[in-house]
């Protein structure tokens, strides 16, 4: 049994292992953690953006070489089956993911580049139940997508020196 003493220590020395959060969510739902389901679901928790499964692969594979794109594009379908991840569209022909456990929010996208900004807005709220109930319904969800762009800037106008007048 020496090597698994030694096992041990080594796994000791390393300290606990930290569970994501999205990790935290799979062992609650039931799913079987593999070594590359951690790695993945590390991932999507150490994500401030909305990555596609191409980027999403990328950054697993630097974690640990054995994440096939096939096992990222298999778990992040079960990750949506079982409501971790929402599959998002920004127009862009793919597309991206986003945990369920940030809460309900929006998204404004820029047009130019890419950025998603997500952000929460009551008052769009309060519109779109009032909305509802004025053509008879309960709302049930909402999701809000802009796209945008920053408006271009106008150049500033400088006004030549007047005639006669000493530069300092």
């Amino acid at each position: 049994m020496p090597q698994a003493d030694e096992a041990q220590a080594a796994c000791a020395a390393k300290g606990p292992r930290v569970i994501s959060r999205i990790e935290r969510m799979c062992i609650e739902r039931g799913l079987k953690m593999t070594g590359q389901r951690r790695t993945i679901a590390r991932v999507l928790s150490d994500s401030e953006d909305h990555p596609d499964v191409e980027e999403l692969y990328r950054r697993a594979a630097v974690l640990d070489s054995r994440v096939s794109i096939a096992t990222v594009y298999r778990t992040v379908r079960l990750l949506e089956e079982k409501g971790i991840l929402a599959r998002r569209d920004f127009g862009e022909g793919r597309s991206r993911y986003d945990p369920t456990d940030r809460g309900h929010h929006h998204h404004l996208i820029d047009v130019d580049t890419g950025r998603v900004i997500e952000f929460e807005d009551a008052a769009h709220e309060r519109i779109a139940a009032e909305i509802a109930a004025r053509l008879g319904f309960d709302l049930v969800d909402v999701r809000l997508q802009l796209f945008a762009r920053r408006p271009a800037v106008a150049p500033v106008k400088t006004t030549p020196a007047k005639a006669g007048k000493k530069a300092k």
